[in-house]
Order: C-alpha cells, then structure tokens, then sequence
C-alpha cells in the first residue's frame, strides 16, 4: 500500500502562497503554472477551510490562464462557499482580496466589488497588527479597486499597504508596496488631469515621485520588469506635473530597451503614457508629426491591452484615440474611434461605483459597514426608475444559466424615437414613457419571464424554455401591449412604440456540447436583430426565423 502524503505544516503552505502571489503579477505565467504544480500537495495536505480555498482560488487562477473559463467558475465557486468558514483574520482578508482580484480579471465586476467590501472590513480589523498577509490583502485590494475605477480607494489601500510594509523586515514586500503606490497615484494624478484638476494632479504626481524615489534607494535589486515599471511611473509623474522635457528622454530610453526584450503588457504600458506625453507636446507646440506619433503608440497600446485582456486600459486607450485624432482636425477617425470607446464602456460595469465608492469611506464600525453593505447589494441590482432589475442582475442571472439543456430566448426591447420624447416634452415625460413601457413588459410576460432595464431606453426580457417561435408569439404581444396603450396623459407627439430583437439558444442535441453558444453571443444576436428591426421601420419584431404576414414578424 501506498503510504499517505506527509501532512505540510502552515509554514510551508505560508512560503508556497507568497511565491505563488508574486509569480502571478508577472506577465509570463510559465513560473506561476510551475510554481502551482509544486505546491499542490501542499495544498491538498491540509483540509482547513482557509487553504482548501485558496487550493481553488489558484487553480482557478491558473484555468483562467488557460482559457478555460467553466473550470475557473467552478474554481471560484468552490472558493466563496468556503469563506463563511474562514476565521476572521488578515489572511482571510487577503484570501477575499485575491478572489476580488481574479474576479475582477474575469470581468465580473458585481461579485469583485462585494467582496472588495468584505476584504476592505477585514482589513480594517487588523490595521493594528502589521503583518505580511496584511500588507498583500491591501496590495491586491488596491490592485482590484483600481480595476473596477475607483482609483481613490486603489490609492489610498496602497498608501496602506506601504505603511504596513514599512513596519516589517522584508525589503522587497516594501519595494513593492512603493512601486504600487507611486502607480495608483501617478493613474489618478492621469484622471484629475484629464478633469481639469491640474492642481491636486500636480500634487498626487509629486506624491507618486517621491514613492519612486523612496523605492529607489532601498537596498533591494527588483527584476528587471519591475525596475523598468518604476522608470515608466517616474516619469509619468514628472508629465502629470507637468514637466513634459524632462520626462520625454526617460520615457524614449525605456521604450528602446522594452521593445527589445520587454513583455507585452508593459510594453504596451510604456506606449500608452508615452503617447500621453506626445499628444500634450503636439498640443502645446502645434506639432502635427508628434500628434501623429502619439496616435501610432496608443494604437499599438490598445492592442497590447486587448491581447493580455486588460480591458480598463484597452478603454482609455480608445477614448484617447478619439480624442487625439479630434485634437488633429480628423473627425471621422475620431468619431470611429469613440464610437469604439462607447461600445466598449457599454459592456463594462460602470454604473453605481460612487455609491460602493461612498460605502468604502464612510464605514465605521464592522457590524454597521455590513448592515450597509447588504442594503447597498440589494439596491445595486435595482433600477430606480423602473423597479425592473438592472444591467447587473441582469447579467448576473444570465451567468448562471445553462445554455443548452433547454430552448432559452433573449429578447432586446427599445423604445422607438425616445430622444425626440426627451427633446420634444421633458425627460420628466422621457422618465414616465420608461416607467410604462417597464409596467407592459412585466403586465404582458408570461410568468416565468424575466425583466430588466438594460440601459437607457432598453429592455431585456429572459424567457426560459422559449422556442424562438414561442419567443416571438410573446414578444409580438409585447409590442402589441404598448403601440395600443392609452398615452393621451402625455403631451407626446406620436405614440409610443418599440422594435424588438429576439434570438433563441436551443437544447444542444445529445453528445454536442460545443453547439453551445454563451449567453453574450445571445445577446448580440438578438441585439443585430433589434437593429434590424428599427431599420426596416421600428415598431416590429425580429427574430431569425421568417417573416409573418403582416411584415412584423421575425426575419428570413
């Protein structure tokens, strides 16, 4: 018989995660995957709640790696039914931080703010106690919050960080920690800029300065990426201050030796504040060849963002687009490039982050922050106006579907000419034309349906187990429901309609799983169809399958 595998002490489990957190901030993930596959008898010698999570959190790191996003769910799941088991400590606060962080990665943005919040408050708990697991919650606290824009909190959990780092002997946990803090402050310094607040962006870029310099005279030898980050931040902070010759030579030294040997996502870092650099020179000189430079950087920034999934910056990288080209007097490739930006920003989960934001600094006792945190979850799901739930229930419901098991249908609803309702009355009458349209939709659903305000004047309506001709008959009624409501209240000048794009996912046939498609191809299906619909005249339903008599139907 086999003998068991010797049980690892917590030390040697401590030791593995700490190599294994630092290997996955690096850009190649070959030493995280090596680092994993020896430390997973490690982690699978202890059966305590705290480690059994982390033994998921990693893996699913690792299948997120991997491209392989079902067993990164499951990993991730695995993770949070182990957290209510966890004892309330700095290492469970930094177990949160991490998962936050990986959720934030996957673009789950609703699950990586709440526990944000969890981790934050567990933080708080032990600000007396410096210890390492400490310092690491606040570091990818900060790492997380700048992920979901809330750049003030990523600063201050950084500033944290670096004070908890200052109190303990490991000089390279305190180089880091400074490296972190010159960063959140120098991107936020990047957005009062971009605000016009120059003066307290002048003051963070000084702030971020001194972090840099305080980095630098550790006796610590970072790894090579690392140190060429510090250079990109340094000088970064000196454009935000406004010192845009001394940080030019800088920045152009650092690119040279990046594209050399330099990994993609920090190359495509360094281009991106480079070409900030260049566009405030192009602004400031009138000097159209260096405007131009700047464009070619930001393009070969968003690629860079884009290809290592880094779907903040990739944003910034397509709003500047539009901006720069709109600076050289091209207004079509600005508009294509902004036109970009707004799809982009459309599928980011942006709404709502001032009142998390809010939360995060008002908190003051534990037992209160999460008497808060739960009213402030429920109402995060909620649209104000319509009482439906919002884009993020929405697409929180759609992530727990089963594609494939049964027929599923997404219908996408928009209201017919709503700007003219707004520009022609009052939004005050825009308000109440939402609020009936939502009342119809949930009156005329089947009862198993499910409505939600999307975004603006649009809709989204859940029917499970719908044939795309059953969706149809629904939908069509639907219509129906709102082109005959009274609307005389309303000093409207046309009646209210709505076109509508339906698409159905259908039972996978047995033994097919890979004739699956995800929910957001659903969604974009029906949402081309609902364009196809407003297109050939409004007021009418679309869907793939073929016209009805009265030309209302779905299309061929």
């Amino acid at each position: 018989m086999t003998p068991a595998p010797a049980r690892v002490p917590p030390v040697g489990l401590q030791a593995a995660l700490w190599r294994l957190l630092d290997a996955g901030q690096q850009e190649d993930p070959t030493p995280f995957r090596a680092l994993l596959d020896e430390a997973e008898d490690a982690f699978a010698g202890s059966d305590e709640p705290l480690w059994a999570a982390w033994r998921h959190v990693v893996r699913a790191r690792r299948s997120l790696l991997d491209g392989d996003p079902a067993a990164t769910a499951d990993g991730i799941a695995a993770a949070r039914e182990l957290l209510d088991r966890c004892p309330v400590s700095a290492e469970t606060a930094l177990l949160m931080a991490y998962l936050a962080h990986v959720e934030t990665t996957c673009d789950h943005l609703d699950h990586a703010m709440l526990l944000a919040v969890d981790a934050s408050l567990l933080t708080d708990g032990q600000s007396g106690q410096p210890s390492r697991p400490l310092l690491q919650a606040h570091r990818w606290l900060s790492m997380t919050l700048s992920g979901l824009d809330l750049e003030e909190l990523a600063v201050a959990h950084a500033v944290r960080g670096s004070r908890v780092a200052a109190a303990l002997p490991d000089v390279g946990d305190r180089w880091r920690l400074l490296l972190l803090a010159a960063r959140q402050h120098v991107e936020l310094a990047q957005t009062l800029r971009r605000r016009g607040d120059t003066d307290r962006a002048g003051r963070l870029a000084t702030e971020a300065i001194s972090h840099a310099t305080q980095a630098r005279q550790l006796p610590w030898e970072p790894e090579q990426a690392d140190a060429d980050l510090l250079d990109v931040v340094q000088a970064w902070g000196l454009v935000c201050s406004g010192d845009l010759d001394a940080a030019l030579g800088p920045l152009r030294r650092v690119r040279r030796s990046l594209q050399r040997d330099g990994g993609l996502w920090l190359r495509g870092y360094t281009d991106l504040v480079l070409a900030r650099l260049l566009a405030a020179l192009a602004r400031r000189d009138g000097d159209v060849t260096v405007g131009e430079e700047a464009i070619d950087l930001l393009v070969d920034a968003s690629g860079a963002f884009a290809a290592t999934g880094d779907r903040r910056r990739y944003r910034q990288a397509l709003l500047e687009l539009g901006q720069d080209y709109a600076d050289l007097g091209r207004p079509a490739e600005a508009l294509h490039w902004l036109e970009a930006y707004r799809a982009e920003t459309g599928r980011a989960h942006t709404r709502g982050r001032e009142m998390w934001a809010e939360m995060f600094v008002r908190r003051s006792r534990l037992r209160e922050a999460e008497r808060q945190a739960a009213l402030l979850r429920r109402h995060a799901l909620e649209d104000p106006l319509t009482g439906l739930g919002n884009r993020r229930s929405a697409e929180r419901r759609l992530g727990t579907l089963r594609l494939g098991e049964e027929p599923l249908s997404l219908a996408v609803v928009d209201v017919d000419r709503f700007k003219e309702v707004n520009d022609d009355t009052s939004h005050t009458h825009g308000d109440a034309v939402l609020r009936r349209v939502a009342d119809l939709l949930r009156e005329h659903s089947r009862g198993d349906d499910e409505v939600y305000r999307w975004a603006g004047d649009e809709f989204l309506v859940v029917l499970p187990t719908a044939t795309e001709a059953q969706a149809v008959v629904v939908m069509e009624r639907l219509r129906s429901a709102v082109a005959e409501a009274d609307w005389s209240d309303l000093p409207l000048t046309d009646p209210v309609t709505v076109s509508i794009g339906v698409a159905t996912a259908p039972a996978a046939p047995d033994g097919e799983p890979g004739a699956v498609v995800g929910w957001r191809a659903l969604f974009d299906t029906a949402d081309l169809h609902l364009f196809s619909a407003k297109r050939l005249g409004r007021n009418r339903v679309r869907a793939h399958g073929p016209t009805d008599a009265t030309g209302r139907g779905a299309s061929a």
